[in-house]
């Protein structure tokens, strides 16, 4: 009842601010150089807030407009702002050209600016994306799209979704963890680790721009962003009905998987003062996937909506997003080769190494969970969210404005992929560690649980000495001896629910003078969360080769006694190692001023500080294993041998952490000089503090660690110093810049004796980074045309430590230390875009270089350097028809941007602690990569009206 009250109210509120209607406009077309309309174009009367944008045939129309004579101000992400004089009542209608500027030095941007401003008048280092560059490519994920942009670093080789989006060397906890990934100026979650931000962004027909800082004043703008903010921003109505139909039909996987997809978007009037505005779209996505597992990979979609009522002094926008997705990210794929590192034996980089299709019940009854489990791999990730807002813009008067930003979304996930697959010799002791099985004396038959056929058997019987368990195999024929012969994949089978209600709220208020503006804000984020979590539900094993069928296990005892190890689909170890349960209700509150003053004409000066305040209170439950195990099982079949593990549950533990203001306190301070219309320096020093995300806090072995040490924020310094240059044809932006981030925690899980998980002493680390971002443009004539954008840099660790598991347990586990070790996965990039374009065709490649990167900070090896291709083609056939065809990774071309070290769960998640020594002692060992997506062929047919 209160929630609908809540409600009422706000949409009362928003009602209540109409306006009677005036009967004069101003009315216009825009259109670039070659006479295109430009849809998506902002028109505002200076000194207003009273604006729209273009439609799809690039016109507008303000209402309302009292007579006499006003300014426009028009821009254009990509193109150059103009400005021009406009008498009310009009004696015609306005057509207004803009000229194309990629680099868009003059263009005005909101996000990461205290002010309204130019970036040639920003000391910042602020790039932009309009809706031509967005439509020019098929993305394959939303963060996808961020690799447009100089200096950051996207790697999207796992799909839709968990996928990782840093700058400036800030690497460290991988995802998201120093970027604010934002939708239309909040942040997608309202705190990152459990989930990623990427989950619940999705880029569509309604995306009308994106807006990027790195580094710079994002730590004062953008809640934990050191990193960078990436604001997506939403379509919103013109004065004039316009709509968009997209429909694209793809082969994924090397042309052999289907995809298909459909986008729309509408817009326009709804009153007839044309003061309320509307603007819905959204898309639906159906795809077997680049890697094919033999059931869909991808399907869902989403809505998004917005109405805006303006009026004389402000606006109000009311939006909504409902989002109901199912995806996976991809696992890696078996390789060989640490000095060249490939695919082992048939694998490629459209091989599949998920389970093929399984379901079965995990009984509460064993888990010592409130509910049975039904696991279902053909569900994959399901990704649900619903969300409201209201944006408010109010002009108070005098130089004042007033904007609050609030944010209620509900959001859940639920995980049931095979995660972390693995091969293992069945002819070798640590095979049978993995499943529990070391000392079950005995014959092991393998074989196909569908078929029937069997694949060989091996006997575990006593050591003829003191040692372990002697292994003799009969004859194997598995699948996959190209990669490892007599292995199977080990396939653990997690599990996990995930909820989180966010609240999250910006406010500003802005004072105008006149050559100076300071704006004071407050940011409040509530967010309660829970997992239930199962690391794993069961464990499976599977044949080694693309799309895995399930192998099953017959025992038979020394007596002579006959059991099945796993059940009819292939599963064993029901319940894994029992059910992780948290809770957590965190709040993050933070207040910030900024001042921006125009000391001169020329020179522009800005400072700002931003103090938080960060609580978390916790509580989590853990399992219990019963033992001895049930003879019987909860079968009650004495001859099943996998669902004899019992758990319940240990007492609930709790804990509090907090980071008051005075703990999380981050400044920055920059000068802007513009010494001609063509040319601008500035420079920038930043201190950032972050907060630790949800993986601190949350994770199965790091909570219990947690909860008995202090909490702190990291450290981040960043100065940098931009140069940019413009001429008639070529623009210019050069940021060198260094960075000292300190006072990282490490995370790693290890595996007790018991199949439980740990996490050792906590240790910190501080890494250095220094680089040269690059973004240039050039046309050299209007058909003709060149984009790059690139990073020179180079990371050191100045201080960092691992540790190394012995055995099972902490007792003997060693700390390496790798001062002065090349930070891993720091390499120069380059994007370079020629395009050609005329009146009715526009063709452009993307070239995409990808430097040497170390393997980890203990520079064990070297990912290698590579080369990706992607070529974009464009065809008008009708003024609101057109055409496009994409062919992304041109070459198929096998770049590698992720690793996971030998060993299987958990080992292969500890990259840190893979050493020299390790791989010197077995090169051979198989591990696994994780490549960039394979070729892919889309061809969309757009209809605008």
């Amino acid at each position: 009842m209160r929630k609908t009250l809540i409600w009422s109210v706000l949409i009362l509120t928003f009602i209540s601010t109409a306006l009677f209607a005036q009967n004069s406009k101003i009315s216009g077309k825009i259109n670039d150089a070659k006479n295109d309309a430009l849809a998506g174009a902002s028109v505002v009367i200076k000194g207003t807030t009273k604006g729209t944008i273009t439609n799809a045939n690039g016109e507008f129309s303000i209402e309302n407009v009292a007579d006499g004579a006003y300014k426009l101000s028009i821009s254009f992400l990509g193109y150059s702002s103009q400005e021009i004089s406009v008498n009310v009542p009009q004696t015609g209608s306005l057509v207004i050209s803009l000229q194309e500027d990629q680099a868009a030095l003059d263009e005005v941007v909101v996000t990461g600016v205290f002010d309204k401003r130019t970036k040639m008048n920003a000391s910042v280092a602020i790039s932009t994306l309009n809706l031509k560059q967005i439509e020019a490519v098929v993305p394959n994920s939303s963060a996808d799209l961020l690799k447009n942009l100089p200096g950051v670093y996207v790697n999207t080789s796992k799909g839709e979704v968990g996928n990782s989006v840093y700058t400036r060397g800030l690497n460290y906890n991988g995802g998201f963890f120093y970027v604010s990934m934002q939708e239309d100026g909040l942040p997608v979650v309202g705190i990152s680790g459990l989930v990623q931000p990427d989950a619940y962004l999705r880029a569509d027909a309604t995306i009308s721009r994106v807006e990027s800082v790195r580094g710079g004043t994002a730590t004062i703008l953008g809640p934990n962003a050191p990193g960078g903010l990436f604001n997506y921003v939403s379509k919103t109505g013109g004065q004039t009905l316009s709509a968009e139909v997209r429909a694209r039909l793809g082969l994924e996987g090397n042309g052999q998987n289907p995809y298909y997809r459909a986008d729309f978007n509408v817009g326009g009037p709804l009153s007839k003062d044309k003061t309320v505005t509307f603007n819905v779209g959204g898309f639906y996505r159906n795809a077997n996937g680049p890697k094919y597992p033999g059931y869909k990979l991808s399907y869902g979609g989403q809505v998004k909506a917005n109405i805006i009522k303006n009026y004389k002094s402000g606006s109000i926008k009311l939006y909504t997003k409902i989002l109901d997705d199912n995806t996976a990210p991809f696992e890696f794929t078996p390789s060989v080769d640490f000095a060249n590192p490939q695919p082992a034996g048939s694998f490629t980089n459209t091989s599949s190494t998920l389970i093929q299709s399984q379901q079965f019940t995990v009984p509460k009854a064993l888990s010592g969970a409130s509910k049975d489990i039904n696991y279902d791999t053909r569900k994959v990730g399901s990704y649900n969210e619903k969300a409201i807002g209201l944006n408010w813009e109010q002009n108070i008067g005098e130089g004042w404005t007033f904007n609050n930003n609030f944010k209620i979304s509900n959001k859940d996930n639920i995980n049931q992929t095979t995660a972390v697959v693995f091969p293992f010799r069945v002819d070798q002791l640590t095979f049978y560690a993995v499943g529990g099985n070391v000392g079950r004396m005995g014959t092991y038959e393998f074989y196909n649980p569908t078929t029937g056929v069997s694949y060989g058997t091996v006997q575990q019987l006593p050591p003829t000495a003191p040692g372990p368990p002697r292994l003799i195999a009969g004859k194997l024929n598995l699948p996959g001896g190209d990669v490892l012969p007599n292995a199977v994949f080990y396939n653990p089978n997690p599990y996990s629910e995930i909820g989180m209600n966010d609240v999250i709220d910006q406010a500003t208020i802005t004072k105008k003078l006149k050559n100076m503006t300071f704006t004071g804000g407050l940011y409040y984020a509530a967010t309660k969360a829970n997992r239930f979590s199962m690391i794993p539900a069961g464990q499976s094993f599977a044949t080694i080769e693309d799309q895995p069928q399930t192998v099953a296990i017959r025992y038979t005892n020394l007596a002579g006694a006959k059991f099945d190890l796993t059940n009819a689909n292939g599963i064993t170890n029901f319940g894994g190692s029992g059910v992780y349960e948290n809770e957590a209700t965190i709040k993050q509150t933070a207040l910030f001023l900024g001042h921006n003053w125009d000391i001169t004409d020329k020179l522009n000066l800005d400072w700002g500080i931003r103090a938080e305040n960060f609580n978390i209170k916790s509580s989590f439950t853990t399992p219990k294993r019963i033992t001895p195990d049930s003879p019987t099982g909860i079968d009650g079949n004495a001859s099943t041998l996998y669902d004899g593990r019992m758990f319940t549950t240990n007492p609930t533990q709790s804990f509090e952490k907090t980071l008051s203001f005075k703990d999380v306190v981050s400044y920055s301070l920059g000068l802007n000089y513009r010494v001609n219309d063509g040319f601008a320096v500035y420079g920038r020093y930043s201190q950032g503090r972050k907060t630790p995300d949800l993986s601190y806090f949350m994770d199965i072995a790091n909570q219990q660690l947690t909860s008995g040490i202090s909490v702190e924020a990291q450290d981040i310094k960043m100065a940098e110093l931009g140069l940019k240059y413009r001429s008639r044809n070529l623009s210019l932006f050069a940021t060198p810049f260094y960075t000292l981030a300190s006072n990282i925690p490490n995370f790693q899980i290890f595996q007790n004796a018991d199949a439980t998980y740990y996490a050792p002493a906590r240790v910190y680390q501080k890494i250095e980074t220094k680089g040269l971002e690059l973004e240039g443009n050039y046309a050299f004539n209007k058909n003709f045309s060149l984009r790059a954008v690139g990073i020179l840099q180079t990371s050191v660790a100045k201080e960092f430590s691992v540790w190394l598991a012995k055995t099972n347990g902490p007792a003997d586990d060693e700390k390496v230390t790798y001062d002065g070790g090349i930070n891993d996965n720091i390499g120069n990039m380059f994007t370079v875009t020629p395009t050609y374009s005329n009146e009715k065709l526009t063709t452009s490649i993307n070239w995409q270089y990808m430097g040497k990167r170390w393997a980890n900070v203990g520079n064990a090896f070297q990912l290698p350097s590579f080369n990706a291709f992607d070529f974009n083609a464009s065809y008008k056939i009708t003024k609101k028809i057109q055409a496009n065809l994409s062919i992304n990774n041109v070459l198929n071309k096998y770049g590698i941007m992720g690793w996971a070290a030998p060993g299987g769960f958990p080992a292969a998640l500890d990259t840190q602690g893979f050493t020299k020594a390790m791989l010197e002692a077995n090169k051979q060992a198989v591990y696994a990569t994780l490549p960039i997506m394979p070729r892919a062929y889309y061809l969309t047919l757009s209809y605008k009206f």
